[in-house]
Formats: structure tokens, sequence, C-alpha cells
């Protein structure tokens, strides 16, 4: 499982999530987490967004689980 810290929010940022996370009635991470979750939604990241990512990014590429073939290219 991934972890990340995030530091200088802006001020009234940790109390406003901690609001939300109470009207939801669950925690303040598991409300940043779904906060993250669809905003990534919203704007999904493309192979290409991951592959330009820094090295040592694991990306695992399956293409038969996408249900995509290999196609000879036309010459």
């Amino acid at each position: 499982m991934e972890q990340i810290v995030v530091r200088n929010l802006p001020e009234g940022t940790k109390a406003a999530l901690r609001a939300r996370a109470e009207s939801h009635h669950r925690s303040v991470e598991a409300e940043v987490r779904e906060v993250i979750a669809r905003s990534l939604e919203a704007e999904p990241v493309s192979l290409v967004d991951l592959l330009g990512v820094d090295e040592g990014a694991e990306i695992e590429f399956e293409p038969e689980r996408l249900g995509l073939t290999a196609r000879s290219a036309q010459l």
C-alpha cells in the first residue's frame, strides 16, 4: 500500500476536511482517499502520462487484461 504526506496545506484545509469527513461518517483519512479518488476519476490518467513519471515508478501493462491484441502494421 502506498502512502503520501501532504505538507503546507492552506489555512483551514484540515478543519474543512474534518467537517466534511464527519458529515460523511468517515475518518479524515478515508475522506482524503475519497477526494483523491474522485478527482482522478474526473480526469483520468493516460498510459502516456504514466510513462512520463519519474523513473522507478512501477507500471504494469497487461494488454490481454484490457482486451487488446497485437496488430500487424500495413506496409
